[in-house]
């Protein structure tokens, strides 16, 4: 069986993340998608919270490809992780050269711990190159629309988490 582990911390998930999930899937048997704790990055929504977006957005895509997609959280190093879910290739979404050079590094440092896991590279549809996680709570933060960049039920948490804090909206 074919394993692949696609990380993230998925704060929150977007259209590029579903685009990357959509055609991971196809490579390989069981796609587990892993969600960073990350406490460093402070993120917005809570573990529980992102776990259950990525599995509300994920279901349907195993479904409807015949894979098998788990969702895993995890706090330790990325190669821990595949190791724990017996993943042999990890999965990265690619937009510009800035996260090449730094996935770059990435893979470097994961193949020196264990040169057993491939990491395959999806480059980021173009409709879909810009978006980025932080760039799409700034944007839902100042009370922008961030309808073409997210899931309607992503976009209606993104809302409700902004509408319980007024003081950050500024106009703009």
């Amino acid at each position: 069986m074919r394993i692949g582990l696609y990380p993230g911390t998925f704060d929150p998930i977007t259209l590029g993340h579903v685009d990357i999930i959509q055609r991971a899937a196809t490579l390989v048997d069981r796609l587990v998608i892993g969600v960073a704790i990350n406490r460093d990055k402070g993120p917005l929504f809570s573990l529980e919270e992102r776990v259950a977006m990525v599995h509300a957005e994920c279901d349907a895509i195993g479904q409807g490809r015949g894979v098998e997609i788990v969702v895993h959280p995890f706090e330790n190093l990325l190669i821990d992780c595949a190791r724990d879910v017996g993943a042999s290739v990890i999965v990265r979404g690619l937009r510009a050269v800035a996260d090449f050079e730094y996935e770059f590094q990435m893979v470097g440092m994961n193949r020196a711990l264990d040169a057993s896991v491939e990491t395959v590279f999806l480059m980021a549809d173009a409709r879909r190159q810009a978006i980025a996680s932080k760039l799409v709570k700034e944007i839902a933060r100042l009370g922008g629309d961030v309808s073409k960049f997210v899931t309607p039920a992503v976009n209606q948490a993104l809302r409700a988490r902004y509408a319980a804090a007024p003081g950050e909206r500024r106009a703009g």
